[in-house]
């Protein structure tokens, strides 16, 4: 059985997820729950803080996977898995990418470890990318920084492919992190070797 304060952030989540930040309370999540806000704010005092620890919670589990490809082979395997994680996580916290801009102006705290995770996540995917170029998956690059820009450019679908979806369909599932995931993964075709494609293909077509 989880305890309140476990209860409190999922309960949370599911209502800032369905509903938006701006329509979330503290008032609201306790009436969610049958509890008073004062003992909801026996665990958090703040609204601040149940959106923080939420964002950490992500953080979190995408840490996870990022680490796992330090413990097994590195290939476009890896890189497809992570990025999948990255989409699903994404889509069970989303009211944050939904609601990102906002998130950026009203709490420095996630802001400053956004920017901070940020040039980390670069250096975790260009170290990923040297890789897939050592082992000839990945061509050597034609132009200075095209693997940067890659990166930037996978970056900016992945943050955003939320919003995309929100806005363009009649309503955001699950089932779409298929159909954004080929549109990211797709981005690394043109910069594969022979070898590279080969094992592209058999990826998805599994």
């Amino acid at each position: 059985m989880k305890n309140t304060k476990a209860h409190i952030l999922d309960t949370a989540l599911t209502l800032f997820n369905t509903q938006g930040l701006s329509k979330v309370t503290l008032r609201t999540i306790a009436n969610e729950m049958g509890i008073s806000q004062g003992n909801l704010c026996y665990h958090f005092k703040k609204r601040e803080t149940i959106i923080e620890s939420l964002y950490f919670k992500l953080v979190s589990r995408i840490d996870e996977s990022m680490s796992k490809n330090e413990v097994r082979t590195i290939g476009l395997a890896s890189l497809f898995s992570t990025s999948t994680v990255i989409m699903e996580s994404f889509y069970d916290y989303r009211f944050i990418m939904l609601d990102f801009v906002q998130l950026m102006r009203e709490n420095a705290t996630i802001k400053t470890h956004y920017l901070q995770l940020s040039k980390l996540r670069e250096e975790q995917f260009l170290m990923l990318f040297s890789v897939l170029v050592n082992t000839k998956i990945l061509q050597k690059e034609e132009l200075p920084n095209d693997y940067l820009f890659l990166y930037k450019r996978i970056q900016i679908l992945g943050d955003f492919w939320i919003s995309s979806a929100e806005t363009t369909s009649s309503k955001l599932s699950k089932k779409m992190i298929q159909d954004y995931s080929t549109l990211i993964n797709r981005s690394i075709y043109p910069y594969l070797t022979e070898v590279g494609k080969k094992e592209f293909l058999k990826l998805i077509t599994k």
